[in-house]
């Protein structure tokens, strides 16, 4: 049984939730979220707290009320705060550059690699070797930094690569004759 499912939500201030009978949409100042219900989790309002319930008696439903009380819980923080991934550039020569929606990286390859942002996403660049990735929806953050990262891996020798600014890259010895 889910012991997280059993917590309840408390909507703050300022946030609009309305409860459909497939789908529930989250509005803050930040924008707006939706998210799909399936018929085995029942979501109930008491005042400014959301509960999640199994609709029956079945290990799936109990599964399923502990991951849509996360999965609310992420979209009200998204709506009020926002969710980011910062990254940094290890190398000579490595560079990033946001220009609107699109990010422009030389990561050392012969040609500068542009990545297109989704909508709802920003990218800024504080300096020449951090990104920061902000948006409302924590998935597609997380998404977008990994597949920034995913353009120039950290290698194990060097450290070189893009990497997430908490990141520890714990360096190969080489090789010795």
């Amino acid at each position: 049984m889910s012991r997280i499912g059993n917590n309840p939500v408390v909507v703050p201030a300022g946030v609009e939730v309305t409860l459909s009978p497939g789908e529930v949409v989250v509005k803050g100042p930040l924008g707006s979220l939706k998210q799909r219900l399936k018929g085995d989790v029942a979501v109930e309002r008491e005042g400014d707290k959301l509960k999640f319930k199994a609709a029956n008696e079945t290990p799936q439903a109990y599964i399923m009320s502990g991951t849509l009380r996360a999965l609310f819980a992420n979209m009200i923080q998204g709506v009020t705060k926002g969710f980011e991934k910062k990254l940094t550039l290890v190398g000579v020569g490595f560079r990033a550059q946001a220009q609107g929606d699109k990010l422009n990286l030389t990561v050392g390859y012969a040609h500068p690699v542009v990545h297109q942002m989704p909508k709802g996403i920003k990218v800024e660049t504080p300096s020449q070797t951090d990104i920061v990735i902000k948006g409302t929806d924590k998935q597609l953050v997380g998404q977008m930094a990994a597949e920034v990262r995913a353009y120039r891996r950290p290698e194990p020798y060097k450290g070189k690569g893009v990497r997430y600014a908490d990141e520890v890259v714990i360096l190969k010895e080489t090789k010795k004759k």
